[in-house]
């Protein structure tokens, strides 16, 4: 097939050109997406009177047989026709004849390759939200099943106060629960249909664009034709709706990845998901985990790559926009594999409650002590300098609060009673935090249960 463009020239283009202005080297991709498209474009043309009957089924039959050969791998891409929109509509030509050179009426690469990304999106984030709703399945479960284990929660990567550890997977859940929603919103970017608006300015051939729109599953149209070929910020919504998610996964990580070193030793990860060291024999590394906080610079990468290529462009189309989709492909792949390998590990979890309950007390304690004050009329500020002067009266003696006796808490305050000791404990101090969203028994068992009928699960 012959450059679609190539009557306006004299030369032929130069070979290095042809190599460094391809994509369909990735934007192959895309090729089921373009055929789709292609099959509704020629459903339009026909409604519009442009094609007759036979030429539309010849063309849709043509198109389908493509598809096929894509699908079982006896298709060949070739670099000089550019891309996948010229080498299915090459194909196509090569197959019916001059019949094929139909399927370009009434449309251009600029809104074709939009609505092509448009779609690979909205099906794309359907899968992401399918994951995502499965790891959060897994955190619900989870915190089913940690419900009874207590564990220090941190600030500033220092003890802090006592929680239930399934208030820290619910944690989770909530921020899971808010990138579905980002992705939600960037399905909704992705669902107007730019096909139909041409290069830049309009049609003029009758198209019932609304037509289009309901056989390719758009809720609505671009209304511009301008903004339809030259906008990315679609693309922008989903990268930025995989980074953010990535954030999350990252923290997760991180935590984990500290949780499961000796120096902490709070959970064994499952050794079908760890490597081990070409040196060093005891070793057992989180791989999987390190990888995910890895990727995620890429998830960020990939957006601010967008970005700087939208950044100074005049409007309409400019083929700057071809470096919209290899950032896209790669953070939409990266983020699938990092949520699969985040509910692997957390499905294979080994939680060590002893571990846990030990490093929960000590001075993650403090805090109730200054309560127990606070509740019996004492300022917070004084009872906040009461409690530090116990803190540092411990310290000097290599103490921890629970060794603490009646006597020595009452040398400080005559106010501690009997009661002020039950404190001492950190599964009591974590169930004092009552409050809506807060750590204590009784309320987690109220999320737990709002989050499996949120999850479908109850």
């Amino acid at each position: 097939m012959h450059k679609p463009w190539e009557g306006r020239f004299k030369e032929r283009t130069e070979e290095f050109v042809e190599r460094f202005t391809q994509s369909v080297s990735f934007d192959k991709e895309l090729a089921f997406y373009d055929i789709r498209q292609s099959i509704a474009h020629v459903k339009t043309l026909l409604k519009a009177g442009i094609l007759k009957e036979e030429e539309a089924k010849k063309i849709i039959d043509g198109l389908e047989e493509i598809e096929r050969d894509i699908r079982e791998g006896r298709f060949h891409f070739k670099v000089e026709l550019e891309d996948v929109h010229m080498n299915v509509e090459g194909e196509l030509i090569d197959r019916i004849g001059e019949l094929g050179g139909k399927l370009h009426t009434a449309r251009s690469r600029n809104d074709q390759v939009a609505t092509d990304e448009k779609l690979y999106i909205k099906e794309k984030t359907v899968n992401l939200l399918g994951l995502l709703k499965g790891l959060r399945k897994t955190l619900v479960l989870l915190s089913e099943r940690s419900l009874d284990l207590v564990l220090p929660s941190y600030t500033h990567l220092q003890r802090a106060q006592p929680i239930r550890l399934a208030h820290y997977w619910l944690a989770y859940r909530e921020m899971f629960l808010e990138d579905e929603r980002r992705f939600i919103r960037a399905y909704q970017s992705s669902d107007a249909l730019p096909l139909g608006s041409g290069a830049v300015a309009g049609l003029d051939f009758p198209l019932d664009r609304f037509y289009t729109a309901e056989e390719l599953g758009f809720r609505r149209l671009c209304r511009n034709s301008m903004q339809a070929t030259a906008d990315r910020d679609f693309i922008l919504d989903v990268l930025y709706a995989c980074a953010v998610c990535g954030m999350h996964l990252s923290r997760l990580s991180e935590d984990l990845i500290l949780w499961s070193s000796e120096e902490f030793g709070f959970v064994d990860l499952p050794d079908r998901l760890c490597t081990g060291s070409s040196i060093m024999p005891q070793k057992k590394n989180p791989d999987v985990l390190e990888l995910i906080r890895g990727k995620t610079g890429r998830l960020y990468g990939n957006l601010i790559a967008l970005m700087v290529v939208l950044k100074g462009l005049p409007m309409a189309y400019n083929r700057d926009l071809q470096e919209d989709k290899e950032p896209l492909f790669d953070s939409l792949r990266t983020l699938e594999g990092c949520l699969m390998g985040m509910n692997l590990v957390l499905e294979g979890l080994s939680l060590r409650a002893e571990n846990m309950l030990r490093a929960s007390g000590g001075f993650s304690l403090m805090t109730d002590l200054a309560n127990y004050l606070v509740q019996r009329g004492v300022p917070f500020r004084e009872a906040h300098r009461i409690a530090g002067s116990i803190t540092a009266y411990l310290l000097e003696r290599e103490k921890r609060p629970e060794d603490l006796t009646l006597d020595e808490l009452r040398s400080f305050s005559e106010l501690y009673e009997e009661d002020a000791l039950l404190l001492l404990d950190p599964k009591v101090v974590a169930d004092r935090r009552r409050t809506y969203g807060g750590t204590a028994k009784d309320e987690l068992l109220r999320s737990i249960e709002v989050a499996k009928r949120e999850e479908g699960m109850a």
